[in-house]
């Protein structure tokens, strides 16, 4: 069975997004050491899995020029790996290796996992960690988190109505202050 993973940077409060769904606070920080760890994940085999907005927002950025001048490792994985949007509102996917689901995400990515293929990776996308997370569909979670305290913002969580524990199975922590947490579901 396929295993789907979360990889999302938050801030020491708990945010993904601030209050007016803002990133730019995750890259502030970076250094040498914090960018190799993100050009090795980048390198494996996967399949990335967004929401709409967190598509968008990627696929703005990392077929550029700029992307592949400033993170040319990571910007060929992100590029040439497989990924699927989902949104009931989108109807063309511009990102090459990219198809859009329509369905409901928990349906579609339990149907995923059972499928023959690479581990899946769910980055951003709040609202669909928020439904996966509540239908036990997530295997880990890898959060980056970075010494900064946001005051208002989004959750990954908005919604979730249980309680659901998890298991801490690896943490790494970077000069610039970034911390990387592992967590598998205990469910």
């Amino acid at each position: 069975m396929r295993k789907l993973t979360v990889f999302n940077q938050v801030s020491v409060d708990g945010y993904f997004t601030d209050a007016k769904s803002d990133l730019s606070w995750a890259k502030q920080n970076q250094d040498d050491e914090f960018r190799e760890f993100v050009a090795g994940n980048a390198s494996g085999e996967a399949e990335l899995l967004f929401g709409r907005k967190t598509y968008e927002m990627m696929a703005s950025y990392w077929p550029t020029p700029m992307a592949r001048q400033n993170d040319p490792v990571v910007a060929e994985g992100m590029n040439n790996l497989p990924k699927v949007v989902f949104s009931r509102t989108l109807d063309k996917a511009s990102w090459n290796n990219t198809k859009i689901v329509k369905s409901d995400p928990a349906a579609a990515v339990r149907k995923m996992k059972s499928e023959s293929g690479n581990d899946m990776v769910l980055m951003g996308s709040g609202t669909i960690v928020s439904q996966l997370a509540q239908a036990g569909l997530i295997d880990e979670y890898q959060f980056v988190v970075i010494p900064i305290v946001l005051g208002k913002g989004r959750t990954m969580f908005e919604g979730v109505d249980e309680k659901f524990p998890l298991k801490l199975t690896k943490t790494r922590s970077f000069g610039n202050g970034d911390v990387v947490l592992w967590y598998e579901t205990t469910t």
